[in-house]
């Protein structure tokens, strides 16, 4: 049995003469949840398209269990569970009807989707809207139903391109308890997002990527300690950022706020009173990915 489940070594993806991959090199163990973080543009959803077979990779290596996309893709697509950023629902069927339908893209018998249509249900919360439209399901029941959709061939490898994008937050944490639930029962799972709370909750392991680069490479707290102080003091001010010269290990100046990295930010705090600066806002919280981001590529995620 193989032990990753993706392997890719120089990886390049290219249209015409925009490099959207530039050689990347990454692994995915089997069981485990990856993640690949970053701003749109980045490259996710191109290296998330070469895994699931459906764009060629332009050079470089990559194997998907076990198997050479460029020639065994048919094989690949029968194993892997896709959750694409547009849910792609038949909004005329119903929640069970788009099982179905979907199950005999599988070659699955009805017997068969049948009999996993209820699990999926109940896994989604969608046992009580079986037998009903898809097109006035909320945002987060729709998404919920496009994961079961996904699962219906019990893959071996889950795909999930942004998949909580556009839900408010309840809905985001309703699917994120799915999603770990799947987890949690031995599920390997490649998430691509630009939310930083998603990914330090759902992955064992991630990616920054940054212009089609790997610019950072391990677990959220790996990360985090990594490339941080531990904490940050968050400032609103209206003295210019040269007055914290010396405070803290690093300041990052953002659009409505200025940010210090620091070992002890409320000595840091207490610097900047004992400067006579007077901030009209001031927080003091820990270290996150949005910070290693900042860090490593010097600007927000939604520039």
């Amino acid at each position: 049995m193989i032990e990753d489940l993706v392997e890719a070594e120089g990886l390049v993806k290219r249209f015409g003469d925009f490099t959207a991959v530039d050689s990347i090199d990454f692994t995915v163990g089997r069981g485990e949840a990856f993640g690949f973080l970053g701003p749109n543009g980045a490259g996710k959803s191109s290296t998330m398209k070469m895994i699931g077979t459906v764009s060629p990779a332009t050079s470089g290596t990559l194997r998907v269990l076990g198997m050479d996309p460029a020639s065994q893709g048919r094989q690949i697509r029968s194993r892997l569970g896709v959750v694409p950023q547009d849910n792609s629902l038949d909004m005329e069927l119903t929640v069970e009807e788009n099982l179905m339908i979907y199950g005999r893209y599988f070659d699955l018998s009805r017997r068969e989707v049948r009999a996993r249509i209820a699990d999926l249900l109940e896994f989604a919360q969608l046992t009580d809207r079986r037998t009903s439209k898809v097109e006035p399901l909320s945002g987060g029941m729709k998404r919920r139903l496009t994961i079961a959709r996904g699962l219906i061939n019990r893959p071996e490898l889950i795909l999930l391109d942004e998949p909580t994008t556009g839900l408010d937050p309840q809905a985001r944490h309703v699917l994120w308890d799915r999603l770990y639930r799947l987890k949690r029962e031995g599920a390997t799972l490649i998430i691509t997002t630009h939310y930083m709370d998603e990914a330090e909750q759902l992955c064992d392991r991630l990616v920054i990527m940054d212009n089609g680069r790997i610019v950072g490479e391990g677990s959220p707290r790996e990360l985090i300690d990594r490339h941080t102080s531990g904490e940050v003091l968050e400032l609103r001010l209206e003295e210019p950022v040269g007055a914290l010269s010396g405070i803290g290990d690093h300041t990052e100046e953002l659009a409505d706020r200025v940010l210090v990295a620091s070992r002890d930010a409320e000595s840091a705090l207490a610097e900047v009173h004992a400067r006579g600066i007077n901030p009209a806002m001031s927080l003091i919280r820990r270290a996150t990915l949005e910070d290693v981001f900042l860090t490593l590529t010097g600007r927000t995620l939604v520039d």
